[in-house]
């Protein structure tokens, strides 16, 4: 098979993109993660696919599969990216569009500045809804709203730790799992040593981002996030806005919050308790080509 595709990123955060909506396509995991390999294909934290609009009420399907070879539902970079890539392919000539998602239809806009602000949809809180397992668990409350203590296994944690470590996370959905936690410095945080750990913790049952934020001032936080089946990853759309809704949730954050990422700036407004989330950041065309797989 001989794929055509094009290469772009959201703040570092980089996605090859498929058009399918002239011709189905029915990728398998293995060459999904060939198309990711970054020594073997041409390397992506996610793929996108384009699919044509399934309904009147919408203009497109996305589709978003990780590095690994799995579907997820959401992914906040990505949203960014398609509505620049399918009207630079001239699939539409919409600078709005509505596109569904495996969570539910998100609002990608492009902005005169040529960056994009992407309508995310509300937070989701409940725990059934993230899915997280709360059961046994006597969460602390901050500013009324509850840090979930998870527990870590310490040999695996930490190679100089003797037992069990439990970190303080808040947990919620973007359309997506999230466990975000304050550190006090992102650049020293244990991200790649406790973040594998909490994607697959077993109250996560479709595992999880992990994301960890240090607060600059209520306007401002830098974030790392490490992304299921995708590893840290340079910017997570979905991430930036899941620590701010939880640092404004704790009384720490006021919108809107500037998110610095290792991958560029992300800006997100929200209102509070039932508005959506706000992400506004940058796009880049990086290359267009073709692969055998």
């Amino acid at each position: 098979m001989k794929l055509q595709f094009t290469k772009m990123h959201g703040a570092g955060n980089d996605f090859v993109m498929l058009d399918a909506t002239r011709e189905a396509l029915a990728l398998s995991p293995a060459q999904l993660r060939l198309l990711a390999d970054r020594h073997f294909g041409v390397g992506a934290d996610q793929i996108l696919v384009v699919e044509p609009a399934p309904s009147a009420d919408v203009d497109f399907r996305y589709r978003i599969f990780n590095a690994d070879g799995g579907e997820v539902e959401q992914c906040g970079n990505g949203a960014r990216c398609f509505v620049a890539f399918v009207r630079r392919r001239g699939l539409t000539d919409k600078r709005s569009i509505r596109v569904l998602t495996r969570s539910g239809i998100i609002q990608p806009r492009l902005e005169d500045d040529g960056r994009v602000t992407v309508d995310m949809g509300p937070p989701r809180f409940a725990p059934a809804e993230i899915p997280f397992d709360d059961t046994g668990l006597a969460p602390r409350l901050e500013a009324g709203f509850e840090r979930w203590p998870l527990e870590l296994d310490a040999a695996d944690a930490s190679a100089a730790a003797t037992s069990s470590i439990t970190t303080w996370i808040s947990a919620l959905s973007m359309g997506n799992p999230h466990a975000v936690q304050r550190v006090d410095d992102v650049d020293t945080a244990p991200v790649t040593t406790l973040g594998p750990h909490i994607e697959h913790h077993p109250r996560f049952p479709q595992r999880v981002n992990a994301g960890f934020m240090q607060v600059m001032n209520p306007h401002h936080i830098r974030l790392r996030v490490w992304e299921r089946g995708a590893g840290e990853t340079l910017a997570c759309g979905t991430g930036a806005c899941a620590a701010v809704v939880a640092g404004m949730r704790h009384g720490w954050l006021q919108s809107p919050v500037e998110v610095d990422t290792h991958g560029g700036r992300l800006s997100i407004a929200w209102d509070g308790a039932g508005s959506p989330v706000y992400m506004t950041g940058p796009v880049a065309h990086v290359f267009d080509g073709n692969i055998e797989l």
